[in-house]
Formats: C-alpha cells, sequence, structure tokens
C-alpha cells in the first residue's frame, strides 16, 4: 500500500455540529438584537446572531411542546406555556426555571404578549379566553372573554397610558379590550380569514393589519374605522411599518406618510404606500425559478414571519422551510442566513480554498453552503426536485450537483464575496440523477450516473464562465448503458483515464473514460453497491456494499484483495485518508468507522448519529472530516491524538497482568507510578473496569512489598557483619572489644576461593526463590516448604563452620568436610535471624563476633 510519510490517525473529536434548532412556531428577536429565541418541540433554543451558535437551550422537565413564549422587552424574563397547562418562568441566561404556575385556561395556551413595562403577560388560549398576569406579583389580573376559538394573536396598544389590548380569533376580527373594565370595547372587522399580524404607527394612532385574505387593512384607532383597503394578492403572514426617519428610496419610498412591508406565500418582501394602496418595490431574489402561482401557497420559499430590528435598521424572515433570513435595509442584501432544520442529509462536501465552507444537498430541491465559522447559509436555487449528490472539483471553488429532475447543474463560488452562482445545467437523463463525479486533474468534464441505467460524461463550457454570466448549457459527449440496474455511484480516477461505477445490480465496474470501454467487473458484493473510490496513490478500488462490507479491489486483475466486515447495516460511503493508507466507511447503523487497510484492523467507531449516515467527505488537507446525517445533523470532525482514556485504562489493565508475575512486577509498578502521578484518582476510576483492575493488583503488590521487606532486612544483616566483622589467624575464637577495630589484613590460615562467581548461578538462585515464593501461595505447599526450612535451618545452627561469599558453606562433621549451595536469600534472612536476631545485635554486638 501507500508509504509511510503519514501517521496513521487513531482517533477522530468532534469539532462542530450543525444541529436542528427550529422546527416551526414562534420566532423572537431579543430587544437588543443580538439573540434569537425559537422554539424546538420542548425546548426553545436562543441562538447568538453574531456567531449563529446555540447558546441556551430551555427546556421542559416534562418534554411536553412548547405551545407559545414571550421574551420581556427588557429581555430578563422568559415565559413559556406547554401542553401540559402550566406557565413557566425561566432566567434564560442560567437556565433555570424561577417559578411555574397553571394557565387556568382548559386547553394549551396559543399566544402571549408582555407589555412595554415588562410587567403584564397575557395569554390567548384555545378555550376563547385570555388572562392577563402580573408577572411581578405573581398573580392573575385579568381574564377577558368574548372571543370564538382559538386567540392566535394579542397585542399591546404600545402607549401604556391606554391600557388597551388587542386581540384575533378564528372569526377574523379584532378586538379591542379595555383593561380598566375588562370590556371589549371595540371589534374590528374587515378581514374574511384569519388576521396574521398587527402593526402600530409611532404615533399610536394607526393600525395595520394582515390576513390570509390576500389583504392589509390600514385602521384610524381614533374612529375605530378602516381608512384603506390595500390588495396585496397573496396570503400575508407579517407587515412591519417602516420607519419615516430613513431613507428608504432604494425601496421605492419617496414621498412621506406610511409605508410598510409585507411577507408572504410568494416568498419575496414587498414595499407597499398605505395612503396610494400601491407596491412600491419588490425583492428580486437571485438565481431563483419562477414561482407557479397556482401552487404559491404551497411553495417552501414562502415567508411565515416578519420580525423588524429597528436598532440596526433590519429585517427577520422565516421560510416555510424553517430558515431565517436576516436583511439589511434599505438595500434588502442578505446579510446573515440560518437553516432551523435541514431534513435528511443526503450528501455533503468541503468547499472554498482553505475548506471554509461546506456544500449540503437535504431531502430538498435547494443547495445549502454554510460558511463554518458562523454557520450562515445560502440557498441557492435551480433545481426542481430533491438533489442527490455532489462533487468538488480540486481546489474547491466549483462543483456539481444533480438530482431527481433529471439533470445536473455546475456551480462556482466567487472567493472574494463567498457567494455561490449557478454557471451552467446539463440535462438527457431519462431517469433520476443519482450520482456525478468531477474530474480531478483540470476542470474539464464531468461524469454523471443515473437510475436510467446509463453513464454520461460531460464537457466543461470553454472558457468557463464568471459568476453573474448567463446559465450556459452542457451537452453529453458519451453515453453507455452500464448496469442492469440504478447506478448508485461513479468515481474519476487520479489520473482523469479511469471510471469506476457502483450499481445496484450488486457489481463495480472499470471503464476507459476515453472511449467509455468496459475494462473489467468486480464481483463479489451480495447486495446491491452504495459507493465506489479510487485509492488517491495506490491502484486500487474501494466498493462499500448493502450487504455490510467494504473490500478492496486491484484495478489491474480485478481481484478481491481485503474485505472489511463491522458494520451491522448498509455500508453506504467510504473515503481513503492518510495517503491511502487507511479508510473512513459511515452506514444505516448510524456508525463511522476508521480501518487500517495494512491490518484489516477496525482502529475506531464513532457513534454521534442517530440515523442513515449519508454523507461523507474528508479536507483537502486531510485534518478535518464532515458526516451528514438522516437525523438532521452535520457533524465537522477533526484528527485528535489517541484516546487518553481508553490508553491508559488499556495501559492499566495490562498493568495488572505484568504484576502478577516476579519477572514484570517492576515494570508494573514502573508504570503504575506513571498513571498515578499524572493522573488525578477521580479520573482513573471512570475508566471502564478500574475498580476491577485494582482489586486485582492489591494482592500481589503487598507480596512484592513483603518479599521487598524482607531483602532489605537481609542487606542490613549482612552490612551490619561487615562493618562489625575481625578477621582472625588462629582457630579459636576471639572477641572484639566494642573500641578495637577491625583487622583486614589477609591471614594464610584462611582458604581463598579463586573461583569466580557464576552470573547464571546467581541468577538462578534468584529466579529459585521467586519461584518458591509464589508456591507460597498454595497452602500444601507452604507446608512442605516451611517444614523443609526447619529441618534445613536446625542442621545450619548446629554444624555452621564458616560463611562464603559465593554461597558455598563448608561443614566439618566427624573429620568430613561436605559443600553444599545455599538456599534462596529468604533462607539466608531465615537462618541469620534464628542466629542473632536484629533486636540482640544492637544491644550487644560482641555477642555476634566469634565466627569460625
Amino acid at each position: 500500500m501507500a508509504g509511510n510519510t503519514l501517521p496513521f490517525k487513531s482517533n477522530y473529536a468532534v469539532s462542530s455540529k450543525i444541529e436542528p434548532f427550529y422546527k416551526g412556531g414562534k420566532v423572537q428577536i431579543s430587544h437588543d438584537e443580538q439573540y434569537i429565541f425559537c422554539t424546538c418541540g420542548p425546548r426553545v433554543n436562543i441562538l447568538q446572531i453574531n456567531t449563529g451558535k446555540i447558546i441556551h437551550s430551555i427546556e421542559q422537565d416534562d418534554q411536553e411542546d412548547i405551545t407559545s413564549f414571550s421574551l420581556s422587552p427588557d429581555d430578563e424574563v422568559l415565559v413559556t406555556a406547554s401542553r401540559a397547562l402550566l406557565l413557566k418562568q425561566w432566567d434564560w441566561k442560567q437556565e433555570k426555571c424561577t417559578r411555574s404556575w397553571r394557565a387556568i385556561h382548559n386547553v394549551p395556551v396559543a399566544s402571549m404578549t408582555f407589555d412595554c413595562t415588562s410587567t403584564l403577560l397575557a395569554t390567548g388560549g384555545c378555550d376563547g379566553t385570555i388572562k392577563l398576569w402580573d408577572v411581578v406579583k405573581q398573580y392573575c389580573t385579568h381574564n377577558l372573554k368574548g372571543s370564538s376559538g382559538v386567540v392566535h394573536l394579542v397585542e399591546f396598544h404600545p402607549d401604556i397610558s391606554r391600557l388597551q389590548l388587542f386581540s384575533s380569533s378564528v372569526d377574523c376580527g379584532i378586538r379591542i379590550w379595555d383593561l380598566r373594565t375588562s370590556k371589549c370595547i371595540c371589534v374590528l372587522e374587515s378581514h374574511y380569514s384569519a388576521v396574521t399580524s398587527l402593526a402600530f404607527s409611532p404615533d399610536g394612532q394607526t393600525l395595520i393589519s394582515s390576513g390570509r385574505d390576500k389583504i392589509c387593512s390600514v385602521w384610524d384607532l381614533k374612529k375605530k374605522a378602516v381608512k384603506r383597503t390595500v390588495p396585496v394578492y397573496e396570503a400575508v403572514e407579517g407587515v412591519v411599518l417602516l420607519p419615516g426617519k430613513s431613507d428608504y428610496s432604494q425601496m421605492g419610498v419617496k414621498g412621506e406618510g406610511l409605508h410598510f412591508v409585507t411577507a408572504g406565500s410568494k416568498g419575496v418582501l414587498r414595499v407597499w404606500d398605505s395612503s396610494s394602496a400601491r407596491c412600491v418595490f419588490t425583492q428580486m431574489l437571485p438565481d431563483a425559478p419562477a414561482l407557479n402561482t397556482e401552487e404559491a401557497d404551497l411553495d417552501p420559499r414562502s415567508l411565515m414571519q416578519l420580525l423588524p430590528m429597528p436598532r440596526s435598521n433590519r429585517l427577520v424572515t422565516v421560510t416555510a422551510e424553517h430558515n431565517i433570513l436576516i436583511y439589511q435595509m434599505p438595500a434588502l442584501t442578505v446579510q446573515q442566513q440560518f437553516v432551523g432544520y435541514n431534513d435528511d442529509i443526503l450528501d455533503v462536501k468541503f468547499l472554498g480554498k482553505d475548506d471554509t465552507h461546506i456544500v449540503v444537498a437535504t431531502n430538498s430541491s435547494q443547495l445549502k453552503v454554510f460558511e463554518l465559522a458562523t454557520n450562515s447559509c445560502q440557498i441557492l436555487y435551480g433545481h426542481t426536485d430533491t438533489i442527490l449528490s455532489i462533487d468538488v472539483f480540486r481546489k474547491g471553488s466549483m462543483f456539481a450537483s444533480c438530482a431527481k429532475d433529471k439533470s445536473l447543474r455546475l456551480w462556482k463560488m466567487d472567493l472574494k464575496s463567498g457567494r455561490v452562482h449557478c454557471v451552467a445545467q446539463g440535462s438527457g437523463h431519462s431517469n433520476a440523477v443519482g450520482s456525478v463525479a468531477c474530474s480531478r486533474l483540470k476542470k474539464a468534464f464531468l461524469v454523471s450516473g443515473s437510475q436510467d441505467c446509463t453513464i454520461k460524461v460531460w464537457d466543461l463550457p470553454d472558457p468557463l464562465p464568471d459568476v453573474g454570466c448567463d446559465v450556459m448549457l452542457m451537452t453529453a459527449r458519451l453515453t453507455e448503458k452500464a448496469h442492469d440496474k440504478d447506478v448508485n455511484s461513479v468515481t474519476i480516477s487520479p489520473n482523469d483515464k479511469l471510471l469506476a461505477s457502483g450499481s445496484q445490480d450488486r457489481t463495480a465496474k472499470l471503464w476507459s473514460l476515453a472511449d467509455m470501454s468496459l475494462l473489467g467487473v468486480f464481483r463479489g458484493h451480495s447486495r446491491g453497491i452504495w459507493c465506489v473510490q479510487f485509492s488517491p496513490v495506490d491502484q486500487v478500488l474501494a466498493t462499500a456494499s448493502a450487504d455490510g462490507s467494504i473490500k478492496i479491489w486491484s484495478i489491474q486483475d480485478f481481484s478481491c484483495l481485503r474485505t472489511f466486515e463491522g458494520h451491522d447495516a448498509s455500508v453506504l460511503k467510504v473515503i481513503f485518508v492518510s495517503r491511502g493508507t487507511q479508510l473512513v466507511s459511515s452506514g444505516s447503523d448510524g456508525l463511522v468507522k476508521l480501518w487500517t487497510i495494512k491490518t484489516n484492523e477496525c482502529v475506531k467507531t464513532f457513534d454521534a448519529h442517530q440515523d442513515k449516515v449519508w454523507a461523507l467527505h474528508a479536507s483537502s488537507k486531510d485534518d478535518l472530516m464532515v458526516t451528514g446525517s438522516a437525523d438532521s445533523t452535520i457533524t465537522l470532525w477533526k484528527v485528535s491524538p489517541p484516546d487518553v482514556s481508553y490508553l491508559s485504562s488499556s495501559v492499566l489493565r495490562y498493568s495488572v497482568v505484568w504484576n502478577t508475575n516476579s519477572r514484570s512486577c517492576l515494570d508494573a509498578q514502573a508504570v503504575l507510578q506513571v498513571l498515578l502521578t499524572h493522573l488525578i484518582p477521580e479520573e482513573i476510576l471512570q475508566y471502564q473496569g478500574t475498580r476491577t483492575h485494582l482489586e486485582g493488583l492489591i494482592p500481589y503488590t503487598e507480596r512484592h512489598m513483603q518479599r521487598i521487606g524482607r531483602l532489605l532486612q537481609a542487606s542490613m544483616f549482612l552490612d551490619y557483619m561487615w562493618q562489625k566483622m575481625r578477621i582472625t589467624g588462629g582457630k579459636d575464637s576471639v572477641n572484639l572489644d566494642d573500641d578495637e577495630e577491625m583487622d583486614s589484613s589477609p591471614q594464610s590460615i584462611f582458604i581463598v576461593d579463586k573461583q569466580p562467581m557464576d552470573t547464571a548461578d546467581i541468577q538462578e538462585s534468584l529466579q529459585q526463590q521467586e519461584d518458591e515464593e509464589e508456591d507460597l501461595e498454595d497452602p500444601e505447599k507452604r507446608e512442605e516448604l516451611l517444614d523443609e526450612d526447619e529441618s534445613v535451618s536446625t542442621s545450619k545452627s548446629a554444624h555452621v563452620n564458616g560463611v562464603k561469599l559465593n554461597g558455598v558453606n563448608r561443614v566439618e562433621d566427624g573429620g568430613q568436610v561436605s559443600s553444599e549451595e545455599s538456599e534462596d536469600e529468604d533462607d539466608v534472612v531465615e537462618l541469620t535471624t534464628k542466629f542473632l536476631p536484629i533486636e540482640s545485635m544492637d544491644s550487644d554486638p560482641s555477642k555476634t563476633a566469634d565466627i569460625r
């Protein structure tokens, strides 16, 4: 396989995630315009606008969906209502519930809002009642009855001195409530469908209402009558008044008077003059196909909410696809865009010169380009059906996409602005196009594989069109009937000479790109092949199949070289990393696996998704990896050092085994010292099986310590004898006085053993000692050894006449001299202590000097 210029990867760590944070419902902007509050099931997620990150998530303890919420104008108090009929007050910055109480409504709360003082809270219920709460004194102040059906809209008049509340329900009227008397003083009737939004003029004298009946009404609140009805020809979901002091000439505002912006089913912002009821400006969407007016109400680009950001002179829109867009006025340019819900992630690729962006294909007809630093997204329009596959040219500024609409498109990024535009398109397949591949050496051609069982080769326009030019048409240069079933994957070799295809017919095929001639067939998988991939350095091909296996094939003789098994379900994607020495695979089991090709070993398994992992791609520098799943989550991975906890746990486990053997116990203790020095006990206890390992360490470690203690005592005794011993010249014993110095000069009477010491004998003696100590663990052997030691000690204590350093004792018995090998060091310790206890040596050293 490949060379070893790069080290093998052993671990990836999650760097960041792009997760669903909004699945429909209310969206609110904080009054300091730094945060976006939105609902996602039982949670309220708080998105920081500058970074695009979720910084707080308020979650219901009972896991009941949140039906409505409201943030106070001072940005301090958040109140939520759930299907459990509870109202909860939150300190959202600390993610702490400070108070909860029964909503009194018999059915869930559908709408709520604060007054401008942040003290009064109004809740509109599905039971047709409205209740007002004093959140400071914590009691219900009003119970307003009279609405029909669900009260889906409540708003306080901006002038708090009026103490008026406006509400709307399914009867399509706008009720004005006097909070002093708790009476409905007026019903404004003009709409014939649900009223969706209310906007008050700065002086509080004019009200503009919008509805799904495709009209906006301008009301005189003094006369409580409609001044003008503006037909907008679309179901309007939001209306915002433009401030009168700013210059909005770019938006068609030329005179004074009230102008307002509407957002609705057509997916565009429009500006209207309230006095003339004319549309003075219509927003244009770049690269977006024209809407079908007959199906406009169902278009995913329909706008569901429109919110003002007056401090920064911006507008916020929420689309039917749960995208949140921030526009800068007066040019209405998209400043930021956040995707609340991605649906299934079908493909994802790195994009940009330094992999600063990713392009994502979801279960929709739009492509999404995310900037990784801010999570801001650009939505690309062009395809008319679900996009199935993406591939990127080298250097990452151009990429191709294919879709169920039987077409493929070429896209180009402006490296300065980061904006992406479609520059070419091609069509010709008779069924959905499931895979596309870009040439590798230069930007010359594309290859597409379709469910019509054919492969087409497309030449790119020459010269390549620039961003902003008209979209050019591509035509297929070659077409080949390639497989008997759907073509799931196509890939081009690094030298642009070969093409590989994988099909649902369980085969992969190798083609010559020059004339699309078939070079060979790879057979061996028992189910369809989802992905094929050339090695970047070797002449091999990797295939991933629905049979749960990955195979490496030789492209010279088409033989199978390696088979990797480990996924419990279909393997959907496979890529080469570490210069072709390793593989990364993803499967229907939601797992991502890292493999080493040479050893067939699964190095690591990563579990970060809850559903099929369709998308997998590595960055150009091979230090990042991105995965996308059917759970709507995009995960960015970075190469990281090996898992320290895993390695430490493994080392600890091996140390326990080493510690049971006297030959390797010193190594085990050295490793344990390193672990205990560098890791705190709490961290060690978190490792898997740590307590069992420690229980296995204790008894053997105690035994080793006891042996060391005995050896230490023996060394102390020998050292003492060496310091106090005097060599004499006669046979009779000589008593040494305490003040006398030892005569260390040689004497002729001494018999000197000149045979050199044998190191092997010493090691054999020490090993014999260790083996005998291990035998002490057996009670029967321990008893036999103790009896033997006692008899040997008695014999030695009666007949000892000399000691030799090489371990040989000379014993005289009846004029005969015999020699016997010494026992191990434990026997020496036992023998010497039977002669003279250590205490007696310390008390009277002269008693130990009589040696023959």
